[in-house]
């Protein structure tokens, strides 16, 4: 949401700069064209003074047409913002027409054209005056009309600007977003506790609506808008928690009968209620919601939401919801069961790399790193479940992200980190054919990455452990990955890719430290196709005389690429 500052500016947008040019126009107008009709006369003081002092009779025709033209711009106006505002309800949420009836602003302006009519036709009653005559004429109060009709002909043009920028959508999620924040912070106690709850429930899922609609319409912007509202409303409300009364954590009554928690098994409501989460549990329902709707068809939801579940964690953390943490894993892990079952690899590609990094942010938060190690056990299933599944790319991912995080572990001196070389080895497994067989060539490299990068760091223990696992590997295989290893120059990716960098790429010192490695193997192994320089870092073909073999060309791809089908 804007802050003071923004507020204030959008005002001087919408309201007062338009209506100060109108205002400074029409004085300029008719200034002008007065000034030149009274110095054209023998007394250009009176022309003056009829601003203030009026003819009667013509004050009085003036006032009588007041109300008939205060009327019919009433009705333009009416007719304009009914109109528009059905046309936005329908597209995207019908709470903008409650949203909109409720606005303050709308019951001033449309208040203050009735006044104005009404100001009229009273004023142009109690005139009293004959030609030749005389009588009475109330001119404090035919002036005062005259300046409301003028400011309701003024107003209409930035009332209009008022109503568009109401109505637009991102504006529509951001209200939604802060009633909902407010009406639980005002009304989560007491006897208003059961319409709280309900107001919450609404507002989410108007939000997830809006989305949701949003998406149907491809309008991207606007979905993710209400994506990031939800997280939003999410990480504020925890800062609500603790000042709320127990009854709201209670799932009981219409909530119960809410479509997320209808089809619960009481136990399972009970143990929502004990862990005083639903709320929680409502808004990344909805993400979950949107999550299956968007895969395979609008990815950038997906990834979206992805990185929001992630902020989710690092909230939970800061506000100390275990709870909250937790549901984020289970939540992260059916993202994953999701993408898998619809065959979408490149979000899955995504979701792991957020998830990668829900784990290493765990590593910084505990201690123990217990967390990390149990997202790692969801890391290792899920990459078999997509390698059973025929994706085996998705295998190769998380064998990338869970070198990543391992490293990431051993860095910061993490007691996980055995525990997660532990579960790192035992991702591959024998494959079936050719491209299974890309993919666990590729769950290899990475193992020979995080290798040697513990020999670069000095510490030959977690080395050995993976030269262990691999020392009964077929010596053809090694040597070919070795040898693409050795070869890969790039750090950047050949093709547009989320992630940028080249799975397979070593620094040139890590190079050196894989040959250790593969030194450990003795004369079991195959010769090299090519040699790493330690001086210029490249890669020098072996001449084709040495072992028969013909030399490669200077950059080999991995095995099965890194960019997602």
């Amino acid at each position: 949401m804007a802050g003071p500052r923004g507020k204030v500016l959008d005002e001087l947008r919408i309201w007062l700069i338009p209506l100060g040019i109108l205002l400074l126009g029409a004085m300029a107008v008719f200034g002008v064209t007065v000034w030149l009709d009274a110095t054209a006369t023998d007394n250009p003081r009176h022309v003056l003074d009829l601003i203030m002092k009026p003819n009667p009779v013509s004050a009085q025709n003036t006032l009588g047409s007041a109300g008939e033209v205060v009327a019919a711009v009433l009705a333009i106006a009416i007719t304009v913002v009914a109109i528009i505002v059905e046309l936005a309800s329908n597209r995207y949420t019908h709470r903008i027409t409650e949203l909109f009836v409720h606005e303050p602003i709308n019951f001033l302006v449309m208040g203050f054209f009735v006044i104005t009519a009404l100001q009229g036709l009273w004023v142009n009653l109690i005139i009293d005056y004959e030609p030749n005559v005389g009588g009475f004429v109330p001119y404090v109060a035919i002036s005062v009309s005259m300046v409301m009709l003028t400011l309701c002909l003024l107003i209409l043009l930035p009332y209009f600007a008022f109503v568009f920028e109401f109505l637009n959508p991102i504006s529509i999620v951001d209200r939604i977003r802060g009633k909902t924040l407010s009406g639980i912070a005002d009304h989560a106690h007491g006897s208003t506790v059961l319409k709280a709850q309900q107001e919450a429930v609404r507002g989410v899922e108007q939000l997830a609506d809006v989305s949701l609609n949003a998406m149907e319409h491809k309008d991207k912007g606007v979905s993710m808008a209400g994506v990031d509202a939800m997280r939003s409303l999410l990480v504020d409300y925890q800062a609500l928690r603790p000042s709320l009364a127990a009854e709201w954590y209670g799932i009981d009554g219409r909530l119960a009968h809410n479509p997320d928690f209808v089809s619960m098994a009481p136990e399972v409501l009970d143990d929502l209620s004990a862990r005083r989460v639903w709320f929680e549990w409502k808004i990344l329902r909805a993400y979950q919601s949107l999550y299956n709707d968007a895969l395979n068809r609008m990815r950038d939801i997906n990834y979206l939401i992805a990185i929001n579940t992630r902020l989710i964690a690092a909230a939970a953390w800061d506000y100390q919801n275990q709870e909250l943490f937790e549901m984020v894993v289970k939540f992260f892990n059916t993202y994953l069961r999701s993408a898998i079952n619809a065959h979408d690899i490149r979000t899955a590609y995504n979701v792991l790399n957020q998830y990668r990094l829900v784990a290493e942010d765990a590593i910084v938060r505990d201690a123990s790193g217990a967390c990390a190690i149990e997202i790692a056990k969801y890391f290792k299933y899920y990459g078999l479940l997509s390698f059973n599944a025929k994706l085996p790319f998705i295998l190769e991912t998380v064998a990338y992200d869970m070198c990543a995080l391992t490293q990431f572990s051993f860095d910061r001196k993490s007691p996980a980190t055995s525990a997660l070389l532990r579960i790192f080895l035992q991702v591959d497994k024998e494959s079936e054919n050719d491209t299974q067989e890309n993919a666990l060539r590729g769950v290899r490299k990475a193992q020979l990455k995080l290798a040697s990068y513990f020999l670069l760091q000095g510490d030959q223990t977690f080395a050995r452990e993976v030269w262990t696992d691999m020392k009964d590997e077929r010596p053809e295989r090694l040597a070919s990955i070795r040898d693409e290893l050795l070869s890969v120059e790039s750090r950047e990716f050949w093709e547009v890719s989320d992630r940028g960098a080249n799975f397979d790429y070593l620094e040139p010192r890590q190079k050196q430290m894989l040959l250790q490695f593969f030194d450990w193997f003795g004369d079991k192994l195959p010769p090299q196709r090519a040699t790493w320089e330690s001086v210029t870092g490249k890669v020098v073909p072996v001449p084709a005389d040495v072992g028969g073999m013909r030399p490669p060309t200077s950059k080999i791809p991995s095995s099965s690429g890194q960019q997602p089908g």
